[in-house]
């Protein structure tokens, strides 16, 4: 059976070609063709034999092949129908895994959760397109799906600006929303020959360890989020200017500055120059 991995770029070619598959830029099809790649990811995800494991684009199935050999079971979520066949030719030794040919944002995952493992904690692996990684990164933590970690491999830039922290040009909405609600680290990084087709950009695997207790308290989540966005939406602005004018927010600029007063700031302090704890300080003022 090992001769037969996908990671096997011959197999991978042989395999769409068969299929007359034609990749759609619009799901941002780049097939993993790297055994090291897919170690790493299994080796950061750490994917055990008590482990249920959702895994997000499958693509052929390179990935889960990897996954159902160390998982005590896999749910894989593809949304391109014309990969469904394909996948279940090249995954039909496994007897541990299940295909749904879905689009994962309209999917009940605490119902698979507890359907397939009792409710307890699940693994999430995925390698996702560039304009999907946020919402459904998003998606995942803020519904009450309960997750262990999310694997995933994303561009490069995006996993960097996951996990940096104030006052660099790359920190913004996803490194707080991100740090919120899980821990980020950096396991891999992944140039473009490792794909098929390659991809014009670096990529990175990134684990999100989700934090058992999140490590700032706040009143409104929903509004620190707003505050969030207003204040990275017009970068260059300050941080009283932003709010102002947002359209999602309701205060003034008196009102900023005096928190921000209350606070120790300056009042021509720029958005990317606060921590996530300065964040729901300042939510908890203005709300």
């Amino acid at each position: 059976m090992i001769n037969e991995k996908l990671s096997n770029p011959q197999k991978t070619i042989e395999i769409i070609k068969k299929y007359d598959f034609a990749f759609q830029k619009k799901f941002g099809q780049n097939f993993l063709i790297d055994a090291h790649v897919l170690d790493k990811i299994i080796a950061a995800a750490e994917v055990g034999p008590e482990d249920f494991v959702l895994e997000i684009g499958p693509g052929i199935g390179t990935m889960t092949q990897y996954l159902a050999e160390h998982a005590r079971e896999v749910v894989a979520v593809e949304i391109d129908t014309h990969l469904i066949p394909i996948l279940e030719e090249t995954l039909s030794e496994y007897d541990n895994v299940t295909i749904i040919n879905a689009d994962v944002l309209k999917l009940d995952i605490a119902e698979l959760a507890q359907e397939k493992n009792d409710g307890k904690p699940i693994k999430v692996v995925a390698n996702l397109p560039y304009y999907i990684t946020t919402p459904i990164i998003m998606g995942l933590f803020e519904s009450d799906v309960p997750i262990d970690n999310i694997t995933v491999m994303v561009q490069k830039e995006v996993a960097q600006r996951m996990q940096v922290g104030p006052g660099t040009k790359e920190y913004g909405a996803l490194s707080l929303a991100v740090q919120y609600y899980a821990e980020p680290y950096l396991a891999a990084n992944v140039p473009p020959n490792c794909f098929m087709p390659r991809p014009k950009v670096g990529s990175a695997v990134i684990r999100l360890t989700r934090h058992k207790e999140k490590p700032v308290q706040v009143k409104d989540e929903k509004f620190m989020f707003k505050l969030i966005r207003a204040s990275f939406n017009q970068r260059r602005k300050t941080l009283q200017n932003g709010l102002n004018n947002s359209s999602e927010i309701d205060v003034n600029k008196a009102q900023v500055v005096e928190a921000l007063e209350k606070m120790g700031l300056s009042a021509t302090v720029r958005g990317e120059r606060l921590t996530l704890e300065q964040f729901a300080q300042l939510s908890d003022l203005l709300s």
